[in-house]
């Protein structure tokens, strides 16, 4: 690095760097912006330069010259307070997320929307083309951003189905919310259970939507009644819930509870209510987070890969990013993990 007049150290300009390589200044433009074009033995003479004389490039310029940001945000349509409390489904898919963007030295921008003034900010800032593209989780209702983002041409992937009709088709990651539902009932039907309740998440949100619809489904072929109550997929929630089965149908001997939180919030109810799990009331969960194997009695739950969906999420956007197609579904499996508790 020279020095100029004033004694400041000069920023290492291209054509430094061309001149120490022995290169064209558009042959290190290619070399520093990634292209695969160069043959190796110039791309490791102009790194070797690169490295000697401590270029860094200009993000601003190659950003104006690439049209790319090399970040990507990921959107969360809920409340500060509800994306850093103790549910682990946002450490997991922000991790996720995280993970693979990291490995290919992309950034990653955070966004919370949940309020109607957030909604409106994330979306003048995502429509402003400060990030090369989108990722939606925990949306709820019938969102009409992705939709619209993707008309503009920026590419977006969803965690879950999105809700409502649009002209415009939407890729989505998402895991077997059915399938692992009616297996987990199946497996209170076939241990001889009578009274099966749920706990459904809320109905507002595509997860809440198929988990109900799978717990209706394994019953349909059974003579027993469906025995709903609706929670938010908080402990709270589940608690609540719990209390409100128990005085509708004092009888139940079985529930199924849409995420693990609510199964926990729905065992301490039980607990206050002299009910033994899973000897007078079977419960089943869904998520299978770290906290499951430690309740009193260990819960069984539906596993889903909650991680894993946040990896996928950023693979699928990176390759759009990228140009490429996609499959516009992506469905990861889910596992039914028997504990205890059913």
């Amino acid at each position: 690095m020279t020095r100029a007049k004033n004694g400041t150290r000069e920023r290492p300009t291209l054509e430094a760097v061309a001149k120490r390589a022995g290169v064209s200044r558009a042959t290190v433009s290619r070399v520093v912006n990634g292209s695969t074009t160069v043959a190796e033995p110039i791309q490791e003479a102009v790194r070797r330069a690169v490295r000697e004389l401590g270029y860094v490039p200009n993000l601003a310029a190659r950003s104006l010259v690439t049209q790319r940001t090399d970040s990507a945000a990921l959107i969360l349509p809920e409340t500060p307070t509800r994306v850093f409390s103790d549910d682990p489904f946002f450490h997991g898919v922000i991790r996720g997320v995280s993970m693979e963007l990291d490995a290919a030295d992309k950034q990653l921008v955070l966004l919370i929307a949940g309020s109607t003034a957030g909604h409106d900010r994330v979306e003048r800032y995502t429509m402003g083309r400060h990030v090369d593209g989108v990722m939606f989780a925990s949306m709820h209702g019938a969102d009409p951003l992705p939709a619209a983002l993707i008309r503009m041409g920026i590419p977006v992937v969803c965690s879950g189905r999105p809700l409502g009709r649009t002209t415009v088709e939407v890729p989505y990651v998402d895991v077997d919310q059915i399938g692992g539902v009616v297996s987990a009932v199946r497996h209170l039907l076939e241990s001889g259970r009578k009274r099966i309740a749920t706990i459904s998440g809320p109905q507002d949100m595509v997860a809440g939507i198929d988990r109900l619809t799978g717990y209706r489904q394994a019953l349909r072929d059974s003579d027993r009644r469906s025995i709903v109550a609706i929670g938010d997929f908080t402990r709270e929630s589940g608690t609540v819930a719990m209390r409100q089965l128990l005085d509708d149908d004092p009888k139940l001997d079985a529930v199924f509870a849409a995420s693990d939180l609510m199964a926990h919030g729905a065992l301490r109810a039980l607990r206050e209510a002299g009910r033994r799990v899973p000897d007078d009331v079977a419960v089943i969960g869904f998520d299978d987070i770290e906290m499951a194997r430690y309740t009193e009695p260990p819960l069984t739950t539906v596993r889903q890969p909650i991680q894993q969906i946040g990896r996928e999420m950023a693979r699928q956007l990176m390759r759009l990013v990228a140009g490429e197609e996609i499959e516009p579904i992506t469905m990861l499996p889910t596992e039914l993990i028997i504990r205890e508790s059913a």
